[in-house]
């Protein structure tokens, strides 16, 4: 876009936004707090715009509490550039004073965005990414939840019972299932192999009869009650309880993450790529939006994902390269783990990393070079509109 006349800098908060606008000179055309409210905002959008219908607006943060005022720039056709709060805040510390206001944010915003030229334009993502960032970060929040349960049980069953929880691997439905009826030695010698078994097979737990012999010989190995064990057992079977409570809603989440992603325009594409699961291309299209040009480049979209590395130079220090300090963790987390996966049926995949390690590079430092290439196969692929084949087609000679 060409340089606009006028920037409007807004410093997001949940109930306020502050707003500041400035021109080419830096000076203060308006400053205003603004209620986080549609009317408000609708009528802060009239005023700026009757200053100039040439301007840029920039904001600090780009979910959450700023997503109204986002949607009615959107909406109205405005074009709006994103600034890290981090960015903002060392920025800062170079204009006059020590004073920390919501009206200087804002102008700190305005100004960085009037003088710097690097910042891209901010780009929502579709109906079906914004949906598929929702479930996606739902969905890691249920899994983070499952595993402090999953924790706070361990430590329950260790007070009463260290035997059986040596012998049960929690991650697993069945013996989550089996502790919603069974937490005492006592009682997993009353009830003996024979009616556990049958019980868990009830219940369709997998390998029923193993799961009932490794308890029951943990059971044997202790006979004494220990103090508190009565109430304990009560809170092991609800824990138990919520695990697999946990496990539905995430079952039903991990359902409608693959239905919704299925709707994209570029889900064939994406997971034509080896090691590409629905998960991992939902979490792809979440942190991306889908849409290549918003990065311009492979490069971009490694350093989006911190893929690339960056310098570290001073002095006499050449070649120091490290990962940067800001990227996305969750659209590096796709990559990576795809990359693993995609050792075990992707020859091409496997032939690459085998030879890094043949350079002398780590597992993980391997990984991450086949990720970095992969990132630039899937950046092609999606703008192509094209599926990722094995072996490159022929192009027959005249």
């Amino acid at each position: 876009m060409a340089v606009p006349e006028i920037w409007a800098g807004v410093d997001i908060g949940k109930k306020h936004h502050h707003c500041v606008v400035i021109n080419a000179q830096g000076k203060r055309l308006l400053s205003r707090r603004i209620l986080n409210d549609e009317a408000e905002l609708l009528q802060l959008i009239a005023d700026v715009l009757e200053l100039s219908r040439d301007v840029l607006w920039a904001v600090d943060i780009n979910h959450g509490g700023a997503a109204l005022l986002l949607g009615l720039l959107v909406s109205h056709d405005q074009h709006i550039t994103y600034i890290t709060g981090l960015a903002i805040h060392r920025a800062s510390a170079g204009y006059r004073g020590q004073a920390k206001t919501d009206a200087k944010d804002a102008f700190v915003i305005a100004d960085q965005a009037r003088m710097r030229t690097d910042l891209g334009v901010l780009r929502p993502g579709d109906e079906i990414s914004v949906d598929l960032r929702t479930l996606v970060t739902r969905r890691t929040d249920l899994v983070c939840d499952r595993t402090r349960q999953i924790n706070r049980l361990r430590a329950q069953l260790l007070e009463i019972f260290p035997a059986l929880e040596r012998s049960l691997d929690l991650t697993k439905k069945g013996p989550v299932l089996f502790l919603t009826g069974y937490q005492t030695p006592a009682a997993i010698r009353r009830a003996g192999a024979c009616r556990i078994a049958t019980w868990l097979k009830n219940r369709k737990v997998r390998n029923s009869a193993a799961l009932a012999r490794t308890v029951v010989e943990a059971a044997e190995a202790q006979f004494t009650a220990l103090p508190g064990e009565k109430l304990a057992a009560t809170m092991v079977a609800r824990l138990a309880k919520g695990v697999m409570a946990l496990d539905e809603e995430i079952t039903e989440l991990e359902a409608l993450i693959e239905a919704r992603f299925r709707e994209h325009s570029h889900a064939e594409v994406i997971q034509s790529l080896p090691g590409m699961g629905t998960m991992l291309s939902a979490e792809f299209l979440a942190a991306t939006g889908g849409d290549m040009d918003t990065f311009g480049t492979a490069d971009r979209l490694a350093g989006y994902a911190g893929l690339a590395p960056v310098p570290r130079d001073s002095g006499r220090v050449r070649g120091n390269l490290h990962r940067p300090r800001r990227y996305h963790r969750g659209l590096l987390r796709a990559f990576y783990l795809s990359a693993f996966a995609s050792l075990r049926n992707c020859p091409a995949s496997k032939q690459f990393y085998e030879r890094k390690r043949a350079e002398g590079k780590g597992h993980k430092q391997a990984l991450l070079a086949l990720a970095r290439r992969r990132a630039n196969v899937l950046w092609a692929m999606i703008r192509d509109g094209a599926c990722y084949q094995a072996t490159p087609p022929v192009t027959a000679t005249a």
